[in-house]
């Protein structure tokens, strides 16, 4: 990995950290209300990194259109099915990197968790009296991913989730 001189952190370190994942949560609780949906339940926000951190997944998130949803996203995989069969091993290990990140956004008040119902509820940029934020180029395609993702996953239930994305919960 390159390290960067002035700041002492590798590539990998800029892009996989709880502020980045914090803000990609966010968009991802935005996109999930985005058709009305009042929160998305807390589980799913634990494959929203390692199916953004992961090159082939982005790239396939980015390439479906949303209207296509989540299951024409996984009919993608089917030449390479290994692809998305890791995606239940790369959410476990990046489980405290999303733990991390879902303590982020809501200690930056940008979701609300409800530990009762073990929902995530994102702010929109109305409520928190904040103008938009300058998206750094490096993670314009990241966020639209995320937003998308959102609106897939409300339209479908989490066992249907997890059968369609071969994970366990």
């Amino acid at each position: 990995m390159m390290a960067f001189p002035t700041t002492g952190l590798s590539e990998l370190d800029l892009v996989q950290n709880p502020a980045i994942g914090a803000y990609l949560l966010w968009q991802f609780a935005l996109g999930y209300q985005e058709d009305g949906a009042e929160a998305a339940p807390l589980l799913l926000a634990f494959l929203v990194l390692p199916m953004l951190l992961h090159r082939p997944t982005l790239e396939a998130v980015a390439s479906t259109r949303k209207a296509s949803g989540l299951t024409l996203f996984a009919a993608k995989f089917d030449a390479e099915r290994e692809a998305l069969l890791e995606l239940h091993g790369r959410a476990m290990i990046l489980r405290p990197l999303s733990l991390q990140s879902i303590g982020v956004a809501s200690t930056s008040r940008l979701v609300r968790i409800d530990h009762g119902a073990a929902t995530l509820h994102g702010y929109s940029l109305d409520l928190l009296g904040v103008r938009k934020p300058t998206t750094p180029e490096r993670l314009k395609g990241f966020s639209a991913a995320a937003a998308k993702i959102g609106h897939w996953f409300s339209k479908l239930g989490p066992a249907q989730i997890a059968s369609t994305l071969r994970v366990d919960f």
